[in-house]
């Protein structure tokens, strides 16, 4: 007998080439997705944070709303925004990965070691789920909040009174349209203005006045006015030479209050809750509208692995050409379906599954032609 204990004839289960293979793939496939999806997220939201910014901006300079509202209404936007970001992240990071790794002939080696299409639904899925979940969170939920905040945030601002609203260092026009203010400074501690330009329009008259310093006043029964202190005021008609000049220690205008104007609250701002309990027309167009983008998210990424398919005859971006346009085509049916559904022209169920299903359908088809082409290839090859 041998001191030495007998080795088993089986191949240990330690070690087996084919689960050592699988994981050393799903690892390199995860590290690759990730790194890609946070490269095109954070590009494409910096690309819609500029343009709103600028939007926004535009506004607040022709007097839309006040410039301290501007990021505030920034950040609950791109909130709203992050949902149709993620999806198109997703998407495009595994069609790019995967494209790439045809370019570079890795696809072959997957294939001829083993690896059919069928095999990268698992990593992509594993991938796709959470960012699927994090999609689904933000319609849902966190989307028609930042919505509602919006909203709350604008007619706040709003409701503020000419002298709240002005910026200093900008004319702006008073929201009744008979004035015009310009500030150069503001204490908020000491309730002070400084260098203030004011002119006002009455009876065809043009009254400018004009003080280095001012103040916020609040009288008993609650009206307010703006005390412009040791100013000059000029009134008279433009044209003619009988303007009357007024030098004073004290003037006060009175600061007319600003009603918000009532609106109806938008669709995407109601709650998921509250759509669920009131299932108008109208509120089941929204509640499709926003399961329909995790629901999309997921046949896009799956879509992305046949798409992925780069034949050098047709040329290098013929696959990211078609897959472009089917996304655009995919999103537009679904608004277009939403659109009637809110019209009634359309049942809720026949749209929404009508449309996802139609996408699945394209989906298999996809896959069992480029599993097809590739059998067919391995057949020639023999």
């Amino acid at each position: 007998m041998s001191d030495y204990p007998q080795v088993p004839s089986k191949k240990s289960k330690l070690f087996r080439p084919g689960l050592l293979r699988s994981s050393i793939f799903h690892r390199a496939l995860m590290l690759e997705f990730a790194s890609m999806g946070i490269l095109i997220f954070f590009v494409l939201l910096s690309i819609l944070a500029f343009t709103q910014l600028v939007r926004l901006l535009g506004k607040s300079a022709s007097g839309a709303f006040a410039v301290d509202g501007v990021w505030a209404i920034l950040g609950f936007g791109a909130l709203n925004y992050l949902p149709t970001v993620l999806s198109i992240s997703l998407f495009l990071s595994v069609l790019l990965t995967l494209t790439r790794s045809y370019r570079d002939n890795e696809m072959v080696v997957w294939f001829c070691s083993g690896i059919g299409l069928t095999r990268w639904i698992r990593p992509v899925l594993c991938y796709a789920l959470p960012v699927i979940g994090l999609i689904a969170l933000l319609s849902l939920v966190l989307s028609p909040w930042a919505v509602t905040k919006v909203e709350e945030l604008k007619r706040r601002l709003e409701s503020r009174d000419d002298v709240s609203a002005a910026t200093p260092g900008i004319f702006r026009e008073s929201k009744h349209a008979d004035r015009v203010f310009f500030i150069e400074n503001v204490d908020l501690g000491k309730n002070r203005v400084g260098n203030i330009f004011v002119q006002t329009l009455q009876h065809e008259k043009v009254g400018t006045m004009v003080a280095k310093e001012g103040l916020q006043e609040t009288a008993a029964n609650g009206d307010r006015f703006l005390v412009l202190l040791n100013g000059t005021r000029y009134e008279g008609v433009p044209g003619q030479l009988d303007f009357r000049i007024v030098e004073f220690e004290r003037y006060a205008i009175r600061i007319k209050a600003v009603e918000a104007k009532k609106r109806p609250a938008p669709l995407n701002s109601l709650a998921t809750t509250y759509l669920l309990s009131n299932l108008t027309l109208g509120n089941l167009s929204e509640l499709e509208r926003r399961l329909s983008l995790p629901v999309s998210a997921l046949i896009l990424t799956l879509l992305a692995i046949p798409l992925s398919f780069v034949n050098p005859r047709a040329g290098r971006s013929l696959n990211l050409i078609v897959a472009i346009f089917i996304y655009m085509i995919y999103n537009n049916m679904i608004s277009v379906v939403n659109s009637l559904v809110g019209q009634g022209k359309i049942d809720p169920g026949v749209g929404f599954w009508g449309i996802h299903g139609l996408m699945l359908m394209l989906l298999v088809l996809l896959f069992y032609r480029r599993m097809t082409i590739f059998s067919l290839r391995r057949i020639v090859k023999r």
